[in-house]
């Protein structure tokens, strides 16, 4: 019978250890994993303040370039009504330099917009990102959750290996 009472003993203690073990693995995880997703919110922030600092300054120089486009068809104009040409060729010419102004005005406003919608698209991929990588880090926590024995499973398997040992005794 001290033979029984052993080999119960060594397995529960066994069994303790190793659910132990997996506690303390997966805690490890799990502080592994919110360092990581702080590391991962930070990236995001940093990024995310890239990308929205490039848009300003996509929006600064467009502006800069409208307004360079604008001065350059009112001078077109001026040097126009200063050739001291007369009738409808000079309302043509002008018309004409308004227009190519205008043009390259809307051009300007095309790209701004192109790139405001190429803003947006980074962002989101910029979440996703995110998003993914947090769902990678609760799976890895998750996993090492499901790893633990639980108490019943540990003393069932206890229970087990003294049945074995006591019909291998008798």
């Amino acid at each position: 019978m001290c033979v029984l009472a052993a080999s119960i003993a060594v397995s529960l203690a066994s069994g303790l250890a190793m659910r132990s073990a997996a506690i303390e693995n997966a805690n490890d995880t799990y502080d592994s994993a919110v360092k990581s997703n702080q590391s991962a919110e930070q990236s995001f922030a940093n990024q995310q303040e890239a990308t929205a600092a490039q848009l300003k300054e996509t929006r600064a120089s467009a502006a800069q370039e409208k307004l360079a486009k604008t001065i350059q068809g009112l001078q077109a104009r001026g040097r126009i009504r200063a050739s001291e040409q007369a009738g409808l060729t000079v309302g043509l010419l002008s018309a004409d330099a308004e227009r190519q102004a205008a043009n390259a005005r809307e051009a300007i406003n095309q790209s701004l917009e192109s790139a405001t919608n190429q803003y947006r698209r980074n962002i989101l991929g910029l979440e996703a990102d995110r998003d993914n990588r947090r769902n990678q880090l609760q799976s890895q926590i998750n996993n090492a959750y499901n790893q633990i024995p639980s108490l019943a499973s540990v003393i069932l398997n206890t229970a087990t290996q003294g049945i074995n040992t006591y019909a291998a005794i008798t």
